[in-house]
């Protein structure tokens, strides 16, 4: 029987486990080469994927323009939730720290690099300039980087159960119970995003509750089962024109949404980083989470097609502040359970944009 590549990193993970277990901390040594392999192809991804696609995702908004103030609407929608989710990851990581206990090779952990000023947040979200021939570059090298990414997932199961091996070998089988509580704080980070964010601003723009909880409840649970939000969005999108927004609004907001709001996504993203940062015993502080903060804001923009888009931009966030990339390596181990709920909430929050820009457009249709 053919095993997916999901398949193949649970069980590199549970041979990990199992090889870290027997070997103990005197071969711990022997496992970690294998793990760097595939950190390093990696972080080879990050600067030409997330450059390409940031620069594409922006250039490709330039027909929004014809829609006004619409489109105008639907980014300032999409920043504040966006932020929001990110500040409830830090937050709920902060509270539970689940990443306390768990082992890190020391030897990688690097000097804390300075937060970014708010003059170079600012200046990385203006381009100098966009033209035609750059945004066609931009889309190939893209294109490109996603294939080369598919390739190096390849290894994922290998990389994945030799850090697991490693961890396990230094810090003993208690690393699982992190894990359990790093999946368990994400759940009920989401939870929170959904009852003190979600529903407020349904209940604000006047959405009908049930109705939409009967509309979303298919195409989540599409995106839940398949970890891919894009297997749910043809489904996604009859689903909100049979509840009531117009055809012209679903096809704007839902795939604009994809690259701008993905709320569940950004929430993990916040959290994961900050795990590593509590595994590799380096103390952000509040100054530099908000830093962080901002940066992710920016990162998460654009990616929604890159394979393991999440991982990614993760990545990006450990190297901006120092953080050891091994901490990526074991987060992919448990990445599959958790993936499942940030893909569910991220399509669960571009269906309630798209209600939330018709309504307030005076469009929306209460049938």
């Amino acid at each position: 029987m053919k095993l997916t590549l999901t398949r193949q990193i649970l069980l590199g993970l549970l041979l990990g486990i199992g090889a870290g277990w027997l070997a103990g901390p005197e071969y711990a040594q022997y496992f970690r080469p294998f793990s760097q392999i595939f950190l390093r192809l990696v972080k080879m991804l990050i600067a030409p994927l997330i450059f390409s696609t940031l620069v594409a995702g922006i250039a490709g908004g330039g027909h929004l323009k014809v829609v006004g103030r619409m489109a105008v609407k639907a980014l300032i929608y999409f920043e504040v939730v966006t932020t929001i989710a990110i500040a409830i990851g830090l937050v709920a990581v902060n509270l539970t720290r689940p990443g306390i206990g768990v082992v890190l090779p020391p030897q990688t952990v690097k000097t804390l690099a300075p937060p970014q000023t708010w003059q170079e947040f600012v200046l990385h979200v203006f381009p100098d300039s966009i033209v035609r021939p750059v945004v066609a570059l931009c889309e190939a090298i893209a294109e490109t980087m996603f294939r080369f990414t598919d390739i190096v997932m390849r290894y994922a199961p290998i990389g994945v159960g030799c850090a697991m091996a490693y961890t396990v070998a230094h810090g003993g089988l208690g690393v699982l119970w992190n894990l359990g509580k790093l999946v368990g704080t994400l759940y009920l980070a989401l939870l929170v995003l959904i009852g003190a964010v979600f529903v407020p601003v349904a209940l604000a723009f006047r959405v009908p509750l049930r109705k939409f909880v009967q509309a979303v409840r298919e195409p989540a649970a599409i995106a839940f089962s398949t970890t891919s939000s894009e297997a749910a969005l043809p489904r996604a999108m009859e689903s909100m024109e049979r509840l009531g927004v117009p055809r012209r609004i679903v096809a704007l907001i839902l795939p604009l949404g994809y690259s701008f709001n993905l709320d569940g996504s950004s929430l993990y993203i916040s959290l994961a980083a900050i795990f590593v940062a509590q595994a590799a015993g380096v103390n952000l502080s509040f100054g530099q989470q908000f830093g962080m903060l901002l940066v992710l804001m920016l990162a998460t923009k654009g990616i929604a097609g890159v394979p393991r888009a999440s991982l990614v931009v993760l990545s990006g966030a450990l190297m901006q502040y120092g953080l050891p990339l091994e901490g990526v390596a074991v987060l992919l181990g448990v990445d599959e359970l958790m993936d499942m709920a940030r893909t569910a909430v991220n399509l669960i929050g571009n269906c309630l944009a798209t209600v939330v820009i018709a309504r307030w457009e005076g469009e929306f249709t209460d049938t």
